[in-house]
């Protein structure tokens, strides 16, 4: 139960941002604290052998004059015992001289020789002293700077210098967790601060927000601080009055869409009663009765189709599409017939689409997609220009996606009117067109999680591309 608490703690602190600060924080400190504690304990130790090596030549040095002879015993004694050594060897060009200063020991434990090591050879020879209890007794080698000597090396006892370097350690150690502690207390602070801090105030709104996107209090208050950090309120901040203007938007139009369902309902009983009336007018035997009735009647029939479609809109995409693989080229074709009204008949169809080009795609609502773009194309050339022309649909696959392109060379679409082409009831036109049918098309080419783009539109013809992933 302990440990489960105490993992449990554990994973809690190093979960949040600060924690995961402040243990990075400490982890490279101590890293860099190591680099640091290594190399001084190995030249701090090679220090201390070069004092022994400085102290014992000091010490011998008036013992390799010839005069040194006549020096009386008890006084070389007491030369020799500020040598700190056990013994000393001053290894000539010539012979080798030996000055005992305390019992020899019975055996060399490790040698040194300082002659050849390097810093990785001086950190290793600490941390081994370190490692023992300093009862050995070493044999260190040194070059020599007494004259006509090439060599000294000397006997000594390891208490002495393990105690040193272990003193020296814990001073190393201390400075450096003092300043661990204190930089890392530091840099955890700022970072708190200036980073830590402020994204918890931003979590803190999006939470907030998310639980109710339609208080306006709950937007967040932006700081006017530089940086990453006062950018991302910004734009958070921006956001958030979009999405919560949109859903405001969303609320009233929903509402109005409701009343306006309401009325379109009860206007399409009222226009059916009236097209009722007008048939009857139209047998009138007055002649100037039937020479208006005509526009009535026209006038009558606009209305109903404005009422019908307008409802239709307002579920275009109620039903998520039935996916099927399908040949692409055969409901191409039947778009094609179904386009040729007795009004709009005078165009020129040519399928380019290869037969072996399947789509993965509901049926229906492709067909009305198409239906849509080819009837569209032969009213612009047929009413808008006056003229018969062409209507080619193409296709091909491209990165994981079929491309469907449905081209004609009728006149083209004023570059005003681009802008808004995709906008319901933007587009309503005198010939009976109602501005939907391109916005209904739309949302069911995004429902397959495509899109429909007006590619070009000039005056050598116009191109419309729908977009299908695969």
């Amino acid at each position: 139960m302990i440990k489960r608490l105490q993992k449990t703690g554990f994973d809690k602190a190093t979960g949040s941002l600060s924690g995961r600060l402040l243990l990075l924080t400490s982890l490279f400190f101590l890293i860099g604290e190591a680099m640091i504690f290594a190399p001084a304990i190995g030249r701090h130790y090679r220090g201390i052998l070069n004092n022994h090596i400085l102290s014992a030549e000091l010490t011998v040095l008036p013992f390799t004059d010839v005069s040194s002879k006549n020096v009386p015993l008890p006084f070389r004694q007491g030369l020799l015992d500020h040598a700190d050594a056990v013994a000393v060897i001053l290894k000539m060009s010539d012979q080798r001289i030996f000055y005992p200063i305390k019992p020899l020991p019975m055996r060399i434990d490790r040698t040194i020789d300082l002659s050849s090591d390097t810093i990785w050879d001086d950190i290793a020879n600490a941390i081994d002293c370190l490692a023992h209890n300093g009862r050995r007794i070493l044999h260190v080698l040194a070059p020599s700077r007494i004259k006509d000597a090439r060599e000294i090396s000397l006997i000594l006892d390891e208490a002495p210098i393990r105690a040193s370097l272990v003193g020296y350690a814990k001073g190393v150690v201390a400075s450096g967790l003092f300043v661990l502690l204190f930089t890392a207390s530091l840099m955890f602070f700022c970072l708190h601060f200036f980073l830590v801090s402020p994204m918890r105030r931003i979590i803190r709104s999006m939470t907030a927000f998310r639980k109710n996107p339609e208080d306006a209090s709950r937007i967040l208050n932006a700081s006017k601080t530089g940086g990453e950090i006062g950018q991302a309120e910004r734009e958070l901040a921006a956001m958030q009055r979009d999405l919560y203007g949109f859903l405001r938007q969303k609320e009233r139009l929903a509402a109005l869409g409701a009343a306006l369902a309401r009325i379109q309902h009860d206007l399409r009983n009222i226009l059916a009663s009236a097209q009722l009336t007008s048939d009857r007018l139209a047998e009138s035997d007055d002649p100037r009765v039937r020479r208006l009735t005509p526009a009535l009647v026209a006038s009558i029939d606009r209305a109903i189709g404005l009422a019908t479609n307008t409802l239709k809109f307002g579920h275009a995409d109620a039903r998520p599409p039935d996916r099927v693989l399908f040949p692409l080229t055969e409901l191409v074709e039947e778009a094609a017939r179904s386009a040729r009204t007795p009004e709009i008949h005078q165009f020129r169809f040519v399928n380019t689409v290869d037969g072996g080009i399947k789509v993965l795609a509901d049926r229906e609502q492709l067909f009305r997609v198409l239906l849509n773009l080819i009837r569209n194309a032969a009213q612009a050339m047929t009413r808008i220009s006056g003229r018969e022309g062409t209507i080619t649909v193409s296709a091909r696959r491209s990165g994981g996606r079929t491309e469907i392109d449905i081209s004609d060379n009728g006149p083209g679409i004023a570059a005003p009117l681009q802008q808004k082409l995709f906008q319901p009831f933007a587009l309503a036109t005198a010939e009976g067109g109602y501005g939907l049918g391109l916005a209904i098309a739309r949302e069911l080419v995004r429902g397959h999680g495509g899109d429909l783009v007006l590619l070009t539109s000039n005056r050598e013809g116009t191109v419309f591309r729908i977009v299908l992933p695969n």
